[in-house]
C-alpha cells in the first residue's frame, strides 16, 4: 500500500452529537474559525439521538433547558422532547452554523496519536463502507465520542439458541415489527420504563424481567400549547425566564445529592412523593418489585413516562425470578419456568466507565489513555476535559443513549441538563488554547500536579455525596476490594462549574513555545491581561447592581457620572494592553 498523505483541518472532533455540534458553532461565534472536521460512525449527524430509535425514546430533561443557551427553541412540543424531536434540534443548529458540510459520515477513528515534531495529532480513520483508511492532521483534538455507547453484551448464557430476533434496546430493529408478538424485555431502568408504556398495547403479550429497582417519580411532562410557543417566540425574555426558572429548580434538587442533614430530609421528603405515587398509580402486586431501599439519587431517578399505569395492561406481567438461561422458544427462569417469547428486547444498560472507548489515544511521552489512568483507580480528567501528557486534547460531553448524556469524566448530573455541563467545557477548552490560536504557544498541556490535584479533590468531593451511599449504579467503579471509583459525576452545584470555565487557572497550563514545557512570557502576559478583562467585567457588574440600587434611591446623578468613568477606564486598559 502507497504512502497516505494526511489530510489536515486546524480542529478535528470524533462525534457529531451535542458537544461536536456545541464546540462547532462556538468556535464560529467566539473567533470566527470554522476550519474543523468531525468524524461520525454512523450515517447521520445526532450522536445519541439519531442512533437511539426504540420505541417511546425521549429525554427525560425539560428540553427548554436541555438545549444550547445560544440556540433556544421557542417551538418544543412538549416538556421532554422526543429523541425525534431533539435530532431535528441538532440538524437546525448545525445547518445555521454550516456544520454538516464538514462532517465525514460512516467513519470510524482507531487511533490518534500525538506528533512532536509538528506538534499536531495524528487521526487514523476507516471508511465503514469501504474499509479504507483516511490519515487526518489537526492541532486541536476533541473527543466527543461517548461512553456509553457500547451495549452491555448479552450475559444469559443460551443467546444463540433464540430462533427469534435478539438485540439491545441501542440497536433496535426497525424491521422487527412487535404487533401481536410475545415480546421479553429485560431490565427495568430509564430506557425500559419508556419502552413499556410504548409498546405493550401493540404486543400478543409483554413479560418484564426486572434486575434492581428505580426511584419512579410523578410525571412532569405535558405539551407546550400554541399559546406558549407564540409566547416563547415573540414576546421578548419569557423563554429566557422559563429557562432560567427550570435551571434554579433543578439546581434546588442538588441538595439532595449531599450526605448532609439537609440533604438526608430533602431524599426523605421526596422518598416519599416517590412511594406515594408509586403506590397510588401501580398495581398492589408490584409494589415491592418497583419501591427502593436505597436512597433517592443513588441511581437515576425516573420521570415516570405512563410505565406505572402501563403495568394494569392484562398483557403485561413483571417478574424477579433471574432468568438462567435463553432457550429457542424464550428463557427460562431459576424457578425452572419457560417464558415464550418471539423476539427479546435487552434493556441491561452499557459499559460504564469506559472513555474514548475503541480509540487508542496516544500522547507526548507514547502512553495511552488507559496506561495514563494506570496511575489512578479510575478515569479522570482535568477541569473534567484535560489530561497531563495529552496537549490540545479535550475530551467532551458526547453521544450517548437517552437519558444519560457524558463523556468527559465527571461531567454528568444526576439533576439538571449535561448541555450545561457541555457548554462549560467548550468554554473552558476554548479560553485556554487562546494563546496558542494567537500564536503565542505552540499547545496547551494541563500540568501533572495540578491534574492530580483535581483528582483527588474531585473523588474527595464525590464520597460525600449520595452515589457512593451503597447501592449498586453505573456511575462508580468497584474493585475486588470494594472500593469505589466514580468517573461519571460533577459533585457540585452547576454555577460553580460555570464559575471554573469561565476562570480558568492558567497557571495549571503549560503553554510550550519551543521543545522545553515552559509558558512563553507572551503566553503569561497573555494570561495577566485576561484575569485583569476578567476582573473589569465583574467591577462593570457590580456597578450595575449598584446603579440599579442607587436609582432606586433617587439618586441616578451619581450613576451618571460612574457611567462615563467606567467607560473612560476601560478605553485606557483596552489601549495598554491593546485587546
Amino acid at each position: 500500500m502507497g504512502k497516505i498523505t494526511p489530510t489536515y483541518s486546524q480542529f478535528g472532533c470524533i462525534g457529531s452529537g451535542f458537544s461536536a455540534i456545541g464546540l462547532g458553532a462556538t468556535l464560529k461565534r467566539w473567533y470566527g474559525i470554522t476550519d474543523i472536521q468531525f468524524f461520525e460512525r454512523h450515517s447521520d449527524l445526532g450522536g445519541t439521538w439519531w442512533a437511539n430509535k426504540y420505541p417511546g425514546c425521549a429525554c427525560d430533561v425539560p428540553s427548554i433547558l436541555y438545549s444550547f443557551s445560544f440556540a433556544p427553541n421557542p417551538k418544543w412540543s412538549q416538556v421532554l422532547a422526543t429523541a425525534d424531536e431533539l435530532w431535528q434540534y441538532l440538524k437546525y443548529v448545525a445547518n445555521q452554523y454550516d456544520l454538516e458540510s464538514k462532517m465525514t459520515f460512516r467513519a470510524e477513528v482507531s487511533r490518534c496519536e500525538w506528533r512532536e515534531q509538528t506538534k499536531r495529532w495524528r487521526m487514523y480513520i476507516r471508511n465503514l463502507d469501504t474499509g479504507e483508511t483516511l490519515v487526518h492532521e489537526c492541532q486541536f483534538l476533541f473527543g466527543a465520542t461517548g461512553i456509553l455507547v457500547k451495549p452491555r453484551p448479552c450475559d444469559i448464557p443460551g443467546a444463540d439458541s433464540f430462533k427469534g430476533p435478539l438485540f439491545h434496546s441501542a440497536e433496535w430493529r426497525q424491521d422487527v415489527d412487535v404487533t401481536g408478538k410475545n415480546v421479553v424485555l429485560v431490565g427495568n431502568g430509564c430506557t425500559a420504563s419508556q419502552i413499556v408504556p410504548a409498546i405493550v398495547n401493540k404486543t400478543k403479550h409483554l413479560s418484564q424481567f426486572v434486575r434492581s429497582k428505580h426511584w419512579i417519580i410523578p410525571p412532569i411532562n405535558v405539551p407546550y400549547t400554541k399559546f406558549w410557543q407564540t409566547l416563547f417566540e415573540h414576546v421578548p425574555g419569557v423563554l429566557a425566564f422559563f429557562r432560567f426558572s427550570i435551571f434554579m429548580y433543578a439546581e434546588n434538587d442538588m441538595r439532595g445529592f449531599f450526605m448532609t442533614k439537609a440533604g438526608e430530609a430533602y431524599r426523605k421528603h421526596y422518598e416519599g412523593v416517590a412511594t406515594r405515587y408509586i403506590k397510588k398509580t401501580a398495581p398492589a402486586k408490584y409494589h415491592d418489585m418497583l419501591i427502593p431501599d436505597f436512597s433517592l439519587g443513588c441511581k437515576r431517578r425516573i420521570y415516570d413516562p405512563g410505565y406505572c399505569k402501563a403495568l394494569h395492561a392484562t398483557n403485561l406481567t413483571v417478574s424477579q425470578e433471574p432468568i438462567v438461561e435463553i432457550v429457542p422458544e424464550g428463557v427460562r427462569t431459576r424457578d425452572g419456568n419457560v417464558t415464550e417469547a418471539d423476539v427479546i428486547v435487552l434493556a441491561n444498560g452499557f459499559d460504564t466507565n469506559e472513555f474514548m472507548a475503541g480509540i487508542e489515544v496516544v500522547g507526548r511521552s507514547g502512553k495511552t489513555i488507559n496506561e495514563h489512568w494506570e496511575s489512578w483507580d479510575g478515569p479522570e480528567a482535568y477541569a473534567c476535559s484535560a489530561l497531563n501528557d495529552f496537549p490540545n486534547f479535550f475530551m467532551l460531553l458526547g453521544k450517548l443513549p437517552p437519558p444519560l448524556k457524558t463523556v468527559g469524566p465527571n461531567t454528568a448530573t444526576g439533576h439538571t441538563s449535561t448541555i450545561l455541563a457541555a457548554e462549560n467545557n467548550i468554554n473552558y477548552a476554548l479560553r485556554v488554547i487562546k494563546p496558542v490560536l494567537d500564536g503565542e504557544a505552540q499547545f496547551a498541556e494541563v500540568r501533572r500536579d495540578a491534574e492530580e490535584r483535581y483528582s483527588r479533590e474531585m473523588q474527595a468531593a464525590l464520597k460525600n455525596t449520595v452515589w457512593f451511599s451503597g447501592c449498586h449504579s453505573w456511575y462508580n467503579k468497584e474493585d475486588a476490594d470494594g472500593n469505589k471509583w466514580n468517573a461519571m459525576t460533577y459533585p457540585k452545584f452547576q454555577p460553580q462549574f460555570w464559575w471554573e470555565s469561565m476562570f480558568p487557572v492558567y497557571s495549571d497550563w503549560i503553554y510550550e513555545e519551543s521543545s522545553s514545557p515552559q509558558p512563553t512570557p507572551a503566553a503569561a502576559r497573555l494570561r495577566a491581561r485576561r484575569r485583569l478583562l476578567g476582573l473589569v467585567r465583574w467591577a462593570l457588574v457590580f456597578v450595575t447592581g449598584f446603579g440599579v440600587s442607587l436609582a432606586a434611591r433617587k439618586y441616578w446623578h451619581i450613576l451618571s457620572q460612574l457611567g462615563p468613568l467606567t467607560r473612560l477606564s476601560i478605553m485606557q486598559l483596552r489601549q495598554k494592553y491593546k485587546v
